[in-house]
């Protein structure tokens, strides 16, 4: 049973977490679907997924040191605030160049919400329960996988995609009024630590810190490496579905809308049985069967002829899918000092970062060149393999303490 008052503040930030996702899911089908309608290639919604790792290579290497040294509640709200600020500047623009300038901006200061509340969670959570509030997080997170294409669906009825990016700017204002309701975990009154000087040379010291703790924790590190293969992958392969659903399958935004719904089912009961379970699994056995299962899904997926069978693929890689981000994010935050934190995934997000711009653009340049079944249908195989990998590591006997 949870004890309430001492949820009370990680339940306000799950409401915090899932108002923030329910609109990023409606402004993220709207925009998939925007830019579709304007230039009708698949590459072009791939440059969308592109700048999300671009945004990572423009902050990771600075921001980590920015986050370890600052007030962590006061930024959050401050990024949600900017954010909806930015959202509402995309309604008013007609040229591509510009959509893709202003998506960069709000995907710059998503990465640094990103890291930011990695943090400030951690502080929040003590490690006794991480795995459930982990848990509930993603049943959240699959609420919002939900609600929002649904919502969309709606609001595509009623009026047009833009009206979902106003929908999504006043989720983020919601989220930055929630979050002031949080405490304050931070002991420095000024918002940056006055006593040491920013500078290249900070970050550079940095950047050796976590060199430095990565080698002495190699285990760690390669968990962690291993681990950012997976969201290589899968974003490479994402940035194609929307093509592939109504372009192969030939399915109806709507319809399409709906799988996405399906998908957030499968991560409801995959994170419900984390929930109920959390005391009984552990981390490398939810790591392992979701890194091997969520290729599966998707290599479900590639080879669909029909809405029946992709949604059993949408299902299989969301449920598997769940069990491997909520492994990952306990064992991270049970071995990742949290005075590093920011820092440790800035740094390995600027590796992240690059695999995921290369992948992402060969997969979007192929695609233009060859089928697109084709191309799915590869990288979801090389993606299975990737999967193996990862749980031959986290199942090594010799490393059994780490879980």
């Amino acid at each position: 049973m949870l004890k309430l008052n001492k949820w009370k503040d990680p339940l306000l930030l799950l409401l915090g977490i899932g108002v923030s996702n329910l609109g990023a899911w409606v402004y993220l089908i709207a925009l998939n679907l925007i830019v579709l309608d304007m230039t009708g290639s698949p590459f072009a919604v791939s440059v969308l997924y592109i700048l999300i790792p671009v945004a990572a290579l423009c902050t990771n290497f600075w921001s980590g040191s920015l986050v370890d040294r600052i007030n962590k509640r006061k930024l959050l709200i401050y990024l949600d605030l900017i954010r909806a600020f930015l959202l509402l500047l995309l309604l008013y623009m007609d040229s591509l160049l510009l959509i893709y300038l202003c998506v960069l901006l709000i995907n710059m200061a998503s990465s640094i919400f990103g890291t930011t509340s990695m943090v400030y969670m951690t502080k929040l959570i003590p490690e006794s329960n991480r795995q459930r509030f982990n848990s509930l997080r993603n049943f959240i997170n699959s609420s919002g996988f939900i609600l929002g294409p649904s919502i969309a669906g709606f609001l595509f009825l009623i009026g047009s995609p833009y009206l979902a990016i106003q929908l999504n700017s006043l989720a983020l204002c919601i989220s930055a009024l929630i979050i002031l309701l949080l405490p304050n975990l931070d002991n420095v009154k000024s918002d940056v630590v006055k006593t040491e000087k920013w500078s290249l040379r900070m970050i550079r010291n940095d950047w050796l810190e976590i060199l430095n703790f990565s080698k002495s924790n190699w285990h760690i590190a390669w968990v962690y490496i291993l681990f950012s293969g997976i969201t290589v992958f899968m974003t490479g392969l994402d940035s194609l579905e929307a093509a592939f659903a109504t372009r192969v399958l030939s399915l109806s935004d709507s319809t399409y809308g709906f799988l996405v719904s399906i998908a957030g089912i499968g991560i409801i009961l995959g994170s419900l049985t984390n929930a109920i379970f959390a005391s009984h699994l552990k981390t490398n056995i939810l790591i392992s069967f979701g890194a091997v299962f969520t290729p599966v899904g998707y290599l479900i997926f590639a080879f669909s002829q029909n809405f029946v069978w992709a949604s059993t693929g949408f299902f299989t890689l969301a449920f598997a899918l769940s069990f491997a981000n909520i492994g990952f994010l306990t064992f991270y935050q049970n071995h990742v000092p949290v005075s590093i934190m920011g820092r440790f995934s800035s740094v390995f997000g600027v590796v992240e970062a690059l695999l995921i711009i290369f992948f992402t653009a060969a997969i979007g340049v192929l695609a233009e060149f060859y089928s697109i079944r084709l191309v799915y249908i590869i990288g979801s195989f090389i993606f299975l393999a990737s999967g193996f990998l990862v749980s031959i590591t986290v199942l090594d006997k010799s490393k059994r303490d780490y879980y």
